[in-house]
């Protein structure tokens, strides 16, 4: 069975236990749960015994009952919200940094109805269920550019497509057919990165400067070794770095510029002055745009003037 449809009812099965404020009959899971229902009697009882030694494998702690469960003692099953959430765990500034990234992967719209999805057929079921527990589970990644979600489905499903790419402002789009190989975030923007078929070699896009929709093709291929796509990744290496930048950045602020700064010097009134080397003026453009009232560039002209014209685009979107 393909990999995303076993990922699927596994997550499927997760939602089901731990939304239940009891626990739930087997015939219900298998009534509730995509991929069980179609299966025959043997071939499901295999199937549910595996999914669940593999939950328990990675630590989701699930429990059986036959009291209260179902009728002639059927066994039911359920997961305890206060075993499977986290405790609270105090975070430094930048860790927190690096979960929001993370957490924001998971922001989606469609994800997060598949779970509606599967409450409503709990509820349809005669299953009582806590809707509040999802926030366990709760899908929460998106990114603001459009092509994301396309570009994320051609990746997981090895689909080649194509798109309107502009390289840089001011330039003409033009069509990029691409096979993709994975979805990345640096320095706040979204890339991907696949095998461009017209210049026979790996590529790196920007999703914000996809144009249009992302269109799917008929089609498949192989995916390089992980290895060789971090290798690809190097792309995103930034050049020499020749110029020299001081910004103002508000203090608990700009953590990764504060990463690679050359010098901080404590300012006045809240903010600290960064120096930080830099090799496209554009690049750090878009880094700085990103952290909004929290950073002001004081030199060059060249990124300040790129900085102000990023955000002035930005209000004139919001105007």
């Amino acid at each position: 069975m393909p990999t995303q449809a076993k990922s699927e009812r596994l997550m499927n099965l997760v939602i089901c236990l731990l939304v239940s404020r009891g626990y739930v009959p087997k015939s219900k899971i298998r009534q509730v749960v995509g991929g069980y229902g179609e299966q025959s009697g043997e071939a499901f009882e295999r199937m549910f015994e595996r999914d669940k030694e593999e939950l328990r494998e990675l630590g989701i702690p699930i429990e059986t009952s036959t009291t209260g469960a179902g009728e002639d003692d059927e066994p039911g099953y359920s997961i305890r919200r206060r075993e499977f959430e986290l405790p609270d765990i105090n975070l430094e500034p930048d860790e927190a940094a690096v979960l929001g990234l993370a957490a924001r992967v998971w922001q989606h719209a469609s994800l997060a109805e598949a779970t509606s999805r599967a409450v409503l057929k709990l509820r349809a079921a005669g299953v009582d269920t806590d809707a509040a527990a999802l926030a366990a589970v709760e899908p929460r990644v998106a990114a603001e550019e459009p092509a994301f979600w396309p570009l994320w489905e051609a990746v997981r499903d090895r689909r080649p497509v194509h798109f309107e790419y502009r390289k840089a402002p001011g330039e003409p789009p033009a069509r990029r057919r691409v096979q993709p190989w994975s979805v990345l975030s640096w320095h706040g923007h979204w890339y991907v990165i696949g095998f461009d078929t017209d210049r026979g070699a790996p590529r790196l896009f920007r999703l914000s400067r996809i144009l249009g929709d992302v269109h799917h093709v008929d089609g498949t291929y192989s995916v390089p070794s992980a290895a060789q796509i971090r290798d690809a990744a190097g792309l995103l290496t930034p050049g020499p770095q020749t110029g020299l930048a001081r910004i103002r950045v508000r203090v608990g602020s700009g953590f990764g510029l504060r990463r690679r700064a050359a010098a901080v010097l404590a300012d006045e009134d809240g903010w600290d002055l960064i120096t930080a080397s830099y090799g496209d003026a554009d690049a750090l453009a878009d880094e700085l745009a990103g952290y909004g009232p929290d950073a002001v560039v004081m030199e060059p002209e060249e990124v300040r003037a790129r900085v102000v014209e990023r955000l002035r685009a930005v209000a004139g979107t919001w105007a």
